[in-house]
């Protein structure tokens, strides 16, 4: 017996197109924002001479750390980028990850927050979650490229996607792990919803969702070889050469330069967190 094929792709098709037709301007205002984004981020960072800030992000380093290996390792890493000739592609790269997490806390901080102060909407969105993250990232790319062009904005838009769903379930888990004792002392004192939420659940809350952002960031690093599929500048682009033409040298000079950004980014962040802070 056979059994017809459900045509799923094409009802989606037809809901992608639905969404092109009806809604081009709008996609290209977001795509006109989020390009113009990166690019002023992309100048600030390209308008720093590259030793300059070389020391500057080490500095940071050693300030969110207070670990001289990290600040060594930081000054090294970068000044070895930039010694294999990667540091305009490290940029852009960086300016790709920056603006798909600050996209991702932006959106995916007040969803968390909802979620916690709501069983129903965390019902909604966790299966909405699971769904962005098993979905593979090359599928976000075909709907991003129909909206949004070639470029630097769909391999964004695909990272955000990608990158977001742990800020919002780590925001909700920090939130949802106050303690009820102090919870309900707040309550006792008068606190309205607002003023629970700002001065007692979220300051409590902050490691966490800074394990979060942590997990974005890298989530959105992992997107940088699959956003130069569709035109995105930095470092996949020499990556995607190198597999191209089986260049075993160029793709470990790209990738250690992937590699050396991604633990930067980890190492920092990790560092900022209140938690780690103290010890």
């Amino acid at each position: 017996m056979n059994i017809p094929k459900l045509p799923l792709g094409v009802y989606v098709d037809h809901f992608v197109q639905f969404l092109n037709d009806k809604l081009l301007g709008f996609f290209n205002v977001i795509g006109t924002v989020i390009e113009t984004f990166n690019d002023i981020l992309v100048g600030i960072l390209a308008f720093i001479p590259a030793i300059l800030l070389a020391v500057i992000v080490a500095g940071l380093a050693y300030w969110a750390s207070r670990r001289w290996g990290l600040t060594v390792f930081t000054l090294i890493g970068l000044l070895l980028i930039i010694n294999l000739g990667y540091w305009e592609q490290t940029l852009d790269s960086l300016a790709l990850v920056l603006t798909s997490v600050i996209i991702s806390m932006i959106i995916g901080i007040p969803l968390g927050i909802w979620c916690s102060q709501s069983d129903r909407v965390s019902g909604i969105l966790s299966p909405i979650l699971d769904f962005m993250q098993t979905m593979p990232a090359f599928v976000y790319l075909i709907p991003a490229i129909l909206f949004f062009g070639i470029g630097v904005t769909p391999g964004i838009i695909a990272s955000v996607i990608f990158a977001m769903p742990p800020t919002i379930r780590l925001t909700n888990l920090g939130i949802r792990q106050v303690p009820e004792d102090l919870v309900e002392a707040s309550n006792a004192f008068g606190s309205t919803t607002s003023q629970k939420l700002f001065k007692v659940q979220l300051p409590l809350a902050t490691g966490t969702i800074m394990a979060g952002v942590n997990q974005s960031i890298m989530l959105a690093l992992s997107m940088v070889v699959i956003a130069s599929l569709v035109g995105a500048p930095g470092l996949g682009v020499e990556v995607y050469r190198a597999v191209q033409r089986i260049q075993v040298g160029l793709g470990f000079e790209a990738g250690i330069a992937i590699v050396i950004l991604a633990i930067i980014l980890d190492r920092i962040t990790q560092s900022l967190n209140p938690s780690k802070r103290k010890r």
